[in-house]
């Protein structure tokens, strides 16, 4: 099973979300010598926006799921929309058992159209994930418009802290060992 896997939460095509999180997962699987998969809303089947359940799902969100709980760290990713992650984002924990990701190391990301949102993390991701018990790392990266050009993130700012992180990512993998696998998809019925 994949080591890292990285989720972005957003359904453009292309996505900043997405090269943030491309980006993020590349270099912590570098620096930890790790395997690597990165999807977004637009890999997962019709049958995702409309689960109730984990037994709802088609099999590319049930393949997706089952990669997130399986994987050793995330990378996880949300567009900002009126100061908050994606709908669909949440959608896909909203499907996962409390202690699906109980310890598992976790590097928060998020975008937004300028700097009023970049609170998004502290706000909105850490909570989610805290629920979940996950090992937030105690860097988050968020970006704006600016620190992209042509799509991929450019910013020297930018580049230091997906850096910092990624090497926080690295240490935390190396520190844990590799995940449990469990049947933990959560059951809304």
């Amino acid at each position: 099973m994949t080591d890292i896997i990285g989720f972005a939460g957003s359904l453009s095509a292309p996505s900043r979300t997405r090269a943030l999180v491309d980006r993020a997962v590349r270099q912590s699987a570098a620096l930890s010598g790790r395997t690597s998969h990165v999807f977004d809303l637009g890999d997962l089947d019709a049958s995702f926006g409309t689960a109730q359940r984990y037994a709802d799902l088609g099999p590319k969100a049930r393949d997706a799921v089952d990669r997130l709980i399986a994987a050793d760290a995330l990378v996880v990713g949300s567009p900002v929309y009126k100061g908050s992650y994606s709908g669909l984002f949440k959608h896909l924990f909203d499907l996962l058992d409390p202690d699906a990701l109980k310890g598992k190391p976790v590097l928060l990301t998020a975008t937004g159209g300028g700097h009023r949102h970049a609170l998004v993390i502290e706000h909105q991701l850490r909570p989610l994930f805290g629920f979940f018990e996950a090992a937030t790392l105690a860097t988050g990266v968020y970006a704006a418009s600016e620190d992209f050009d042509e799509g991929q993130p450019t910013s020297p700012a930018l580049l230091a802290r997906l850096q910092d992180a990624a090497s926080q990512l690295a240490l935390a993998i190396g520190t844990r060992g590799p995940a449990r696998s469990r049947d933990l998809a959560y059951s809304l019925a």
